[in-house]
């Protein structure tokens, strides 16, 4: 089993963004200390999940990486998958390689820029208008380290494509995931986060980094929202009786595209030993594909998941006070009314 070196790496990884974000180190240790509870496996989970025939699931980020994974293994179950992502090449290249992968595999992809509210409800649009159900929503895709740019909406990019982005959507996705799930048939929604939101710190007066930016922290901020996004988000379905549920992933250390913008000795490292330590793209979903569709997550919400385990998530991801605040501001900044206000 490679849990011991994969720990390492693991460990490293947050401690690398643990000293580039300057947090407190109590956090840190936190994490250390829930990751040795749960090491990491030596393979992919091989378990074999219930077909999903006539069931919808829409997938950000699902060209590549991890999300091209949990789309090719939710088609071969019987999905129709729809791939939204930024780019139509890749999107229908993504789409012909499934397709001749599953043989069966029913995909098709529909532009969406998650750094624009605009495209964001475009999507929406074109996806109602097949007026077909939605049982399972993963929010994949994102952005890490970039340097300090800003998003169609002036938003700071980690924080406006990695957290506003999927909190825009998934809301404006909720009416049609509430009217396709059952009492026996939950609709599901699936966040992918990171271990960097153990020490991520949430700036309620400069959620933009515009004082301090730090793309190390920027982006452990994102994370982190999502988290607190996720278990509001949980509160307010129970709170309505809605057959839906939130539940948060932790995919690991993955070897993506996504450390294109690391320091460059940490890139180094990751090309030596990519093969030993890291993740494959196809083991880091695995865990969103069990938060998708197994039998075991049915009703279960308001989850932190790692290794298809649930584990204990930073401890001030569970401040109400704070989930409370955010949704309330995320809601001013994408311009949708606050309807959790209502719910206490």
């Amino acid at each position: 089993m490679l849990s011991n070196n994969s720990s390492f790496f693991y460990y490293f990884f947050i401690f690398y963004f643990f000293l580039s974000c300057n947090i407190d180190k109590g956090s840190f240790e936190f994490a250390r200390k829930r990751r040795s509870e749960f090491p990491l496996p030596s393979r992919c989970s091989r378990r074999a999940f219930p077909t999903q025939n006539g069931k919808v699931a829409i997938v950000t980020g699902g060209t590549k990486g991890i999300g091209y994974q949990t789309v090719k293994h939710l088609a071969r179950l019987g999905m129709h998958v729809i791939i939204a992502g930024n780019s139509e090449s890749e999107g229908q290249e993504a789409v012909r390689k499934i397709k001749e992968e599953t043989l069966t595999g029913e995909v098709e992809f529909l532009y969406c820029d998650l750094a624009s509210m605009k495209s964001i409800r475009q999507f929406v649009q074109q996806f109602r208008a097949k007026n077909c159900p939605l049982h399972v929503l993963v929010n994949n895709a994102g952005v890490m380290l970039v340097p300090e740019r800003k998003t169609e909406d002036g938003f700071e990019e980690h924080f406006g494509l990695n957290y506003l982005g999927h909190f825009l959507l998934t809301n404006l996705l909720l009416d049609t995931l509430k009217q396709s799930g059952t009492h026996s048939h939950n609709a599901r929604i699936v966040t992918v986060s990171s271990a960097t939101h153990y020490v991520g710190k949430l700036h309620l007066n400069d959620l933009q980094s515009r004082c301090s930016y730090s793309p190390h922290g920027a982006y452990a901020q994102s994370k982190l929202a999502l988290v607190l996004f996720t278990y509001r988000l949980q509160h307010l379905l129970t709170a309505n009786g809605s057959h839906v549920t939130a539940n948060v992933v932790d995919p690991g250390v993955v070897n993506t595209e996504l450390y294109k913008h690391v320091f460059w000795v940490v890139k180094l490292a990751i090309w030596m030993t990519a093969w030993l330590f890291l993740k494959t793209p196809e083991e880091g979903a695995s865990t969103s594909i069990y938060a998708a569709v197994s039998p075991e997550m049915e009703g279960a919400g308001g989850c932190y998941l790692y290794n298809e385990k649930r584990t204990k998530s930073a401890d001030i991801a569970y401040d109400e006070e704070l989930q409370r605040r955010l949704w309330t501001e995320s809601c001013k900044m994408v311009g949708i009314s606050d309807e959790s206000s209502r719910v206490p």
